[in-house]
């Protein structure tokens, strides 16, 4: 392909290299974004990419990539937790090989008007999606003990239950609407010291995993990508912090255990293996990515190869708040 270069994802080289394509393999890029993933991938002549993204901003910005692909990128706007079914539709039962790139993308948090960040001034949105409950909706309607949980255990803040009080507090005598309100009431009960995060960054991370109930879509993404995988077919997830890399370790590690039972009960039978580890440790960047992308820091790389055993089944999603019951009774 001969197209103007495009976005290069934070370890784009390195997880394409894994993924190994193929002429005549067909690919899903499960996190399109700017499309970085699926141009590396469509740069190996006959490989086909089923691009998938909630996000109709990212979509309609592929639209130029759909077309000097000769036919073969399809774009479908849909959530990764869906990408059996978005396989299935686009006639691909099975599939090669799934690129991963969780959390929000930089165009998000550069985009203002998406109320992704707290260094912009925007609307309190971060929805990646056009639908359901937004950030401002949450902070409005939530009880104390529920956004202090919610700051909690997705933004892994410590000073979750102050955050909650001067939220409560400040809603009372106007509507946090903005991500700069936000920023200042968070501002003023988490202090920073010099060259830490800003006092805002694990509330915003917080509230934004909430909104797009990040952690149950890739607990379904992941499970998703082990059914849809012929054996031989590759998973590469590229994470930007520890509850997304815990859950991606937990997968593979429970997908390519190998042997049966325990001492104490040898008879315990065991699902046979879904994936040999290709990554016995996660991948890291570069000095050189570094350099060029600081984002880049926090990047973990992880991948297997399917195996022609079954998809193990599937188990709960964890018991933590969920849109539906901090918003559906209202």
């Amino acid at each position: 392909m001969s197209e103007p270069s495009r976005h290069i994802p934070v370890l784009g080289q390195e997880a394409v290299d894994l993924l190994a394509p193929r002429d005549g393999g067909v690919y899903v890029d499960a996190t399109f974004g700017a499309g970085g993933y699926s141009q590396m991938i469509l740069s190996t002549p006959g490989s086909r990419v089923i691009g998938i993204d909630r996000d109709r901003t990212a979509i309609a910005g592929g639209f130029d990539l759909v077309e000097r692909s000769g036919g073969r990128l399809t774009l479908v706007e849909d959530r990764f937790s869906n990408l059996a079914e978005v396989c299935a539709a686009q006639g691909a039962e099975t599939v090669d090989g799934v690129v991963m790139d969780v959390g929000v993308s930089s165009m998000q948090l550069d985009q203002g008007e998406r109320g992704f960040s707290f260094r912009l001034s925007g609307p309190l949105d971060m929805r990646m999606g056009q639908s359901g409950p937004s950030a401002a909706d949450v902070i409005a309607v939530a009880s104390e003990a529920e956004l202090a949980n919610i700051i909690y255990i997705f933004g892994e803040e410590r000073h979750s239950r102050a955050v909650a009080r001067a939220i409560v507090a400040a809603r009372t005598n106007a509507p946090i609407t903005t991500t700069k309100a936000l920023a200042d009431i968070v501002s003023k009960v988490v202090h920073a010291k010099p060259g830490e995060i800003h006092p805002a960054t694990r509330t915003f991370q917080g509230l934004r995993i909430f909104v797009n109930a990040e952690l149950d879509e890739l607990h379904l993404a992941l499970s998703a990508a082990e059914r849809v995988l012929k054996p031989g077919g590759r998973l590469v997830v590229v994470s930007f912090h520890s509850l997304e890399d815990r859950i991606v370790k937990n997968f593979f590690n429970a997908r390519g255990k190998t042997g049966g039972g325990s001492r104490h009960r040898p008879e315990l039978d065991q699902e046979a293996p879904s994936f040999a580890i290709l990554t016995k440790r996660p991948i890291t960047a570069g000095s050189a990515e570094l350099a060029g992308n600081p984002r880049a820091r926090s990047a973990k790389l992880r991948a297997g190869e399917r195996t022609a055993a079954p998809a193990h089944a599937g188990g709960d999603l964890p018991a933590w708040p969920t849109l539906d019951t901090v918003m559906g009774r209202r």
